[in-house]
Parts: structure tokens; C-alpha cells; sequence
């Protein structure tokens, strides 16, 4: 899956891909070809397009399946209609080891406020996301609720649902079970120095 990693460090960049062609000294064709994996890259491409990005060769293109980690996404953002992270949302990625992880498709998310400060979550902390994850009352999820994203605890009774704050300043939110999507659970938070 070096493609959608290709596409994603271009649009950090906000290169396009005609722009990565030409630098690379290919066509926009077989650049599209090698984002789309329609054409796998040579060797020595491969080694031209780790070096043009700045980042390591397994970053992009080992195989996941042998090892004992994979590389994971990171968004800032949620698109608010579908509660989906889109690819145009990369701003990075981190590697993760296969043991942190069960069956499901995971992400990671960069908090975007002071919410959760009493759960030790802060503005700026990276969180692992199990998308889609059903959550229990308590548990802490991502959330896109009264036209925004926001990481709560979660408590539902009935048609109720409640996103509980871990920080006073921050009120709960209170939405019938329909007018809340929820993305995904938090399963950890990830501190790098």
C-alpha cells in the first residue's frame, strides 16, 4: 500500500503530481500510475522517491505483512458530513506496532483542544483510533457531533446520548443518538520525545 502513502506526503507538500513528474524526470502518467499502484516503481526509482520526499525507503514501501509494525495515518480533521477521515487530511504518519492492534481499521488523530485534560489528553497529543468500534458507556471516542469533531466520553441511554468532557470549562453535549456519528474509539494515547 505505497500508494496512498505517496499520495499523502505529496499533499503535505501541496505538490501536484505533475510538479513530483517532472522533478522525478517521469511523466504525470506514470507518477499517477505509481499513486494509483497501476505500476510498481523500479528499484532505483524507488530510492528517488524516498530521497525527493526525505523519508526512509520502509517508510513507504516495506511490506507490512512481515513486519512487526505498520504505518498508520495521522489527521487534524474529520469530514463533518460523512464522520470520515479523507486522504486529503494526512498531515503525517506513525509507525505502529502490530501488537497495539486487533482486527479493524485504525488511524491516528491530533487532539484539537483542551477537552479531555482530566483523562490526560491534551491539545496536540496524538490518539490511536479504532474506527468504527462500537464504544461502551465511559469509554472515549471521536465523535462529529452539533457540527464539529470532539473527543468525549461517551454514555448513552435509550435515544439519549450524552459526550461528557474531562475538563470543566467544556459543558456536556447532550444529542438524540441520530444526530451523532461516532468515528471511531480512542485506544491510546502516544507520547514522543
Amino acid at each position: 500500500m505505497y500508494g496512498p502513502k505517496l499520495r499523502a506526503l505529496r499533499n503535505i507538500e501541496g505538490w501536484t503530481q505533475e510538479f513530483v513528474a517532472k522533478k522525478l524526470g517521469v511523466s504525470k502518467q506514470t507518477y499517477s500510475h505509481y499513486e494509483n499502484e497501476k505500476r510498481t516503481p523500479s528499484l532505483d526509482m524507488i530510492k528517488k522517491l524516498a530521497s525527493f520526499y526525505g523519508v526512509d525507503i520502509d517508510d513507504v514501501f516495506a511490506d507490512e505483512s512481515t513486519s512487526s509494525v505498520v504505518t498508520l495515518p495521522i489527521y487534524t480533521r474529520i469530514d463533518l458530513i460523512t464522520g470520515i477521515p479523507s486522504p486529503e487530511d494526512i498531515v503525517g504518519f506513525e509507525v505502529t506496532p502490530k501488537e497495539w492492534l486487533s482486527a479493524g481499521e485504525y488511524f491516528y488523530f491530533r487532539a484539537a483542544d483542551d477537552s479531555m485534560t482530566g483523562a490526560r489528553i491534551h491539545k496536540g497529543d496524538l490518539l490511536l483510533i479504532r474506527a468504527h468500534s462500537p464504544a461502551a458507556n465511559g469509554e472515549i471516542v471521536l465523535a462529529v457531533a452539533n457540527g464539529s469533531a470532539v473527543l468525549r466520553r461517551i454514555y448513552q441511554n435509550g435515544e439519549q446520548t450524552v459526550l461528557q468532557a474531562e475538563n470543566p470549562q467544556h459543558p456536556p453535549l447532550f444529542c438524540a443518538a441520530s444526530e451523532i456519528t461516532v468515528v471511531g474509539k480512542v485506544i491510546k494515547t502516544v507520547i514522543n520525545f
